[in-house]
């Protein structure tokens, strides 16, 4: 299903540049503030970050694509209740977890001034390293694919872009059991600039 929907979207995506009236080309970097939501985590937001290049494909004045290819750090922390679900390595002592990812966001833009733009669209993510050591028998803790949905606003001053963005999971990343549903949730600020 995960492979249709990544073909559907390049499809698109190609015609969308088709015909397109203005593209550009862009880098970005900037933090990331992120959780796995789950009874199993800890519930607070940690710092990773971001970065990049994005292509803006405008069709208009007011609309546009921009896909981007992102390297993306996910930091969080096990909670109490992780040795009571799992098998863990260490019982009683919270565990400091990294995640990274190849992020794909596809954000639909509208700009209602040449200034603002506001972004909404899916985003796949490929886990491409992970903590290995959570549990006992040592198997990997967390899914290789994740999907998420996006929303947020850009600020564009001549070529220097300025974003915040929230990206929601909508799959459970969980991958030892479905005992606790995981999902990732991340609110990213940072900067880019187009060529």
């Amino acid at each position: 299903m995960k492979s249709k929907l990544i073909l559907a979207s390049l499809f698109l995506l190609g015609a969308s540049v088709a015909s397109a009236q203005g593209i550009k080309l862009g880098i970005k970097a900037g933090a990331n503030l992120a959780k796995v939501d789950g009874k199993s985590f800890s519930d607070e937001f940690k710092f990773g970050y971001h970065l990049g290049g994005d292509l803006e494909v405008m069709f208009n004045k007011k609309w546009g694509i921009q896909p981007e290819v992102l390297f993306s750090q996910t930091n969080t922390q096990t909670g109490y209740s992780f040795d009571t679900l799992y098998n863990s390595i260490n019982p009683g002592m919270l565990k400091d977890i990294k995640l990274n990812y190849l992020t794909i966001p596809i954000l639909l833009t509208y700009r209602p001034t040449p200034i603002i733009g506001f972004q909404v669209g899916p985003q796949f993510g490929i886990l491409m390293s992970q903590d290995k050591n959570l549990v006992e028998d040592g198997k990997a803790a967390f899914k290789t694919g994740d999907f998420a949905m996006v929303g947020g606003v850009q600020l564009q001053i001549i070529n220097f872009r300025v974003y915040g963005r929230y990206a929601i999971g909508l799959n459970n990343i969980n991958d030892i059991s479905d005992t606790d549903k995981w999902k990732n949730q991340t609110a990213q600020i940072g900067v880019g600039f187009m060529f």
